[in-house]
């Protein structure tokens, strides 16, 4: 099981079990991040070209049934594309080059997930996660129950649809449509145009296959898979920082490396399942160290025992059911509690 993580003040070697943490676990994960130009452009060529045979397979299939198994493989498929552009905005792979920027903005403006918004809030949240926090930017929000109590209707209201599952499992529209594309561009325009080019070439490209393929083109080719790999991905990021065994920490204590290790989760998935969600599982390793390409992830907590005892969950529906039943840090209790458990401690 995990190991308990330093107390405020220890981000050094714990000399007394011979563990490293802190910093110089975070050193230890430098030479991981070294980047192979070759075996980047492998992943991300052969991720998008099998996205692209399956796109079509979608679009021009000619019996419907076989239509649904490309758009289901898209979907996944779509899911490990997202992860190559997140590297590529975290500069852990392609940063260099200039036919990675080319694909990846054509890519981001297709996909719902404009580089000025999305980058802004997603560094957000990696310099956040694992502190109360009650606005949604780059996370979904995480309340004090004290802080709940003393909340308004409204103010709770609002926090259970953010948190809702039926708001992760519709991300497409949620999280993907008005959070990361329409509500920056209404806020400023100027600044996120590139939100105005997603919007527009997303439902250029959903009224062109509409126009030429009809309505079904259009449902196989984006809109389906799009549902399901925003809900998937939604959910995904949603498991990893809201689940037993989760820590807040207040901002004295706050650090990278404690972030990492007791706010952001292992999800074990089996050997496909971390294919297709290109290793995003190893979360509390990518959150230790941004710049490790997602394909050596595994790599990494093979070789390093101090990250092989990680707050594990998986996609089972017990674990489904307890990360949607983390809703609110109890501090008296030093845990995650449903809004059940907080009425009932706070009438005890």
């Amino acid at each position: 099981m995990f190991k308990q993580a330093p107390k405020i003040g220890e981000d050094r070697v714990n000399t007394s079990e011979g563990l490293r943490i802190g910093k110089d676990l975070i050193n230890a994960t430098v030479p991981y991040a070294e980047v192979s130009v070759r075996r980047s452009w492998w992943h991300v060529g052969t991720t998008f070209a099998m996205l692209a045979v399956a796109l079509t397979g979608a679009g021009l299939a000619p019996w419907w049934p076989l239509r649904l198994l490309f758009s289901l493989l898209a979907a996944r498929l779509m899911v490990r594309a997202f992860i190559t552009y997140h590297d590529y905005m975290h500069r852990a792979i392609l940063a260099r080059s200039r036919i990675a920027w080319t694909l990846f903005r054509v890519y981001s403006a297709l996909a719902l997930t404009p580089p000025r918004s999305w980058k802004k809030s997603h560094n957000y949240h990696h310099g956040h996660v694992g502190q109360i926090c009650s606005t949604s930017i780059g996370a979904f929000p995480f309340m004090t129950t004290q802080m709940w109590h003393e909340a308004s209707w409204g103010e709770r209201t609002s926090y259970r649809i953010i948190r809702h599952p039926l708001t992760v499992l519709t991300g497409y529209i949620t999280i993907f449509l008005i959070n990361v594309t329409l509500l920056p561009l209404l806020k400023n325009p100027v600044r996120h145009w590139d939100s105005l080019l997603a919007l527009v070439g997303h439902a250029a490209l959903i009224a062109v296959l509409w126009i030429v393929g009809g309505f079904a083109t259009a449902f196989f080719v984006v809109l389906l898979p799009m549902t399901i790999a925003s809900a998937l991905g939604s959910y995904l990021f949603f498991a990893q920082h809201s689940f037993k065994r989760m820590h807040i920490l207040p901002p004295e204590a706050w650090t990278y490396y404690r972030a990492a290790m007791e706010s952001s989760s292992y999800m074990r998935l089996n050997k496909v399942m971390q294919w297709f969600t290109g290793n995003i599982g190893f979360h509390h390793i990518h959150h230790l160290n941004v710049r490790i390409p997602f394909y050596r992830l595994p790599e990494v907590m093979d070789a390093i025992p101090e990250l092989q005892s990680p707050v594990t969950t998986t996609l089972s529906p017990g674990d489904i059911r307890d990360c949607f039943r983390c809703c609110l840090w109890d501090e008296d209790r030093q845990r995650a509690v449903s809004y059940r458990e907080a009425s009932r401690f706070a009438a005890a």
